[in-house]
């Protein structure tokens, strides 16, 4: 196994417990919020300023125009805080793709890394309302809108940043449904994949 596999997904859908579980039966690194971490240790930023702007682009974001400096030496060259995490994830993605093998999840990793294995993780909303709600003991109405809030987020993140249309079929490898299969069963559907692809 020689690829990045790269895990994008809907809210609520499972998405990181395959991609976690993914990694395990491989026996490959898997990086998710760790790569927020690494990120603001590289610019010399607060994890929580990053943290607080993760896969978001929405266009209250872009109105608010909180803006970091490139260069902790200059006060001229500022850039949104978006941006430079975008940046700054990208570099490290790159790395983390030039290092070997591994499970990527989310942030444009699909778009960064040009020869991995893609893959999507989507449901329908009754069922990530209830697996969401099993997780966050929530009212279901509360949830559903707050997974099409974080939906949204992720989708103007990803056409931001790429010019591409998030959870567009086309954009991966393979695209799977965990509602109907499960996660278990996704996760033997990718590993199948890979082995019948060779990687």
């Amino acid at each position: 196994m020689k690829k990045v596999i790269t895990i994008s997904r809907e809210f609520g859908s499972g998405g990181r417990e395959i991609g976690f579980r993914l990694a395990e039966k491989l026996g490959i690194p898997f990086y998710d919020k760790e790569i927020i971490s690494m990120a603001a240790e590289d610019c010399n930023i607060a994890e929580d300023v990053f943290q607080a702007h993760d896969e978001m682009i929405g266009k209250q974001e872009r109105v608010d125009h909180e803006y970091v400096s490139v260069d902790p030496f200059s006060v001229i060259y500022e850039v949104p805080v978006q941006d430079q995490l975008f940046m700054a994830q990208s570099q490290i993605i790159r790395r983390l793709e030039q290092a070997g093998p591994c499970v990527i999840i989310g942030r444009c990793s699909d778009f960064i890394v040009q020869d991995g294995f893609h893959v999507f993780i989507c449901g329908s909303m009754k069922r990530r309302v209830e697996r969401m709600q099993q997780l966050k003991q929530e009212n279901g109405r509360k949830m559903e809108a707050r997974i099409r809030e974080i939906d949204q987020r992720r989708r103007d993140y990803y056409q931001y940043f790429t010019g591409n249309e998030w959870g567009n079929p086309r954009n991966y490898h393979l695209s799977l449904n965990s509602g109907k299969m499960g996660v278990e069963c996704c996760v033997e559907m990718i590993l199948a994949c890979l082995e019948a692809e060779g990687r």
